[in-house]
């Protein structure tokens, strides 16, 4: 039998009941579609997410407190107190850390704040007037607080859009007071929608001088980061070992292994990040994959349904010359044939999801969310497709094959 013939038969084949063959490969379809889904999301979150972490710039170094957990028994180390107003003193030392251009100590808490009657939760964010240039944020009104309100501990306070909106409707924010821990603090900059990426949302952060947040609002005696800028790309590497010796050296720390904190590049940061977005999208393909066993089995199910079915046209085809290995690559070529079209739509489908969803976040959550179509998922998902019709269409082929002719032509 020539493949051409081969070919033909199969499609007739399947054609002749096309209702079981397309509920037959839903399975299939959904499992795959499931996959682009996942791949052309995660691809894009990742792609977003290292994105912001570049826009911060690649001369930014952060120092975090604690160790990055490694293990589930050293997870409280994420939570420590080890950055303290002795570690700024140190770092800015010129003899220390030589490469550091500009330095900024940062203080993170949440509160309510109100205005009149109106109230809302926000996110404290305490820094210098750095953070406008490190984070790229421009008030739509008003200006950002500068180096004489840290000094002198400012009630001078820039707010996120939603604060704006939600304390004061429709008023003018600018110069009004708003109120945290009973404290009066005077709005003197207001930031445009989404002012602040992704990676923060500064949308419903209120942003003040650090020295204020810690003396009146956190009432803590040390920092949640440290943000330091190098002097160029190529003395960030260098700049962070000067940062680590500096800091082991105040902390009276002679075993880098035992380090409480951590220093990170961007770079660095990047790279974990997409480590994690890497292994998280995975981790759901695999779990997505489950469908596609499914699909497997509804196959495997529907062959042996259709080799009873067809009991009578195999005995015949025997009887005119067909050999086994004739009849057995037939059914095996028509389970492969479900499998891929089913794979094939999936494709096209989970793609096209994809895009609509990409759509939906990039014009309606005002993120710069860019659709990538995943080669890397869709050649997975044709191999497996393939894969799943040999294995799962193998054994009623092989049945099939095995019938005798004389048995197969009295069968009713």
């Amino acid at each position: 039998m020539t493949y051409r013939h081969l070919l033909k038969t199969s499609l007739t084949g399947l054609a002749t009941n096309r209702s079981r063959s397309v509920l037959t490969i839903l399975g299939i379809v959904i499992g795959i579609t499931a996959i682009m889904l996942v791949v052309s999301l995660g691809a894009g979150a990742q792609s977003l997410i290292l994105g912001e972490v570049q826009g911060l710039g690649t001369n930014t170094i952060a120092v975090i407190p604690g160790q990055v957990s490694t293990s589930p028994t050293n997870v409280s180390a994420l939570y420590s107190d080890s950055l303290k107003p002795k570690d700024v003193t140190a770092l800015e030392n010129k003899a220390n850390v030589p490469g550091l251009v500009s330095l900024m100590p940062v203080v993170i808490g949440s509160d309510v704040a109100s205005y009149g009657s109106n109230t809302y939760q926000v996110t404290i964010f305490g820094g210098t007037s750095l953070m406008a240039d490190i984070f790229n944020l421009v008030p739509s009104e008003g200006q950002f607080y500068d180096q004489s309100d840290v000094n002198s501990l400012s009630d001078s306070v820039v707010i996120g859009s939603d604060v704006a909106q939600y304390l004061f409707d429709n008023q003018d924010p600018l110069n009004q007071n708003i109120k945290i821990k009973g404290r009066t603090f005077r709005v003197e900059g207001v930031l445009p929608k989404s002012g602040g990426g992704t990676l923060f949302n500064f949308d419903s952060m209120v942003l003040l001088p650090y020295t204020t947040a810690m003396t009146y609002v956190t009432g803590q005696k040390f920092y949640n980061r440290i943000i330091i800028q190098a002097v160029s790309d190529a003395a960030v590497p260098a700049t962070a070992n000067d940062v680590r010796l500096t800091l082991e050296e105040s902390h009276n720390i002679t075993d880098p292994t035992k380090d409480d904190f951590t220093v990170e590049t961007q770079q660095t940061l990047a790279n974990t990040l997409g480590t994690i977005t890497s292994a998280l999208t995975w981790f759901l393909v695999a779990v997505a994959s489950i469908a596609l066993f499914v699909g497997g089995v509804g196959i495997m199910n529907i062959m042996l349904v259709s080799v009873t079915e067809r009991t009578r046209e195999i005995g015949l085809r025997k009887a005119l010359g067909a050999r086994d290995r004739d009849i057995l690559r037939q059914f095996l070529l028509e389970a492969i044939l479900l499998t891929v079209i089913g794979g094939l739509i999936g494709i096209i489908l989970g793609a096209g999801l994809a895009f609509l969803i990409a759509l939906v976040l990039s014009s309606g959550l005002h993120v710069d969310w860019t659709f990538v179509f995943p080669w890397n998922g869709a050649i997975l998902g044709m191999t497996v497709s393939a894969a799943i019709g040999l294995v799962f269409g193998g054994y009623p082929a092989r049945q099939a094959s095995k019938k005798s002719p004389i048995e197969a032509l009295r069968y009713e």
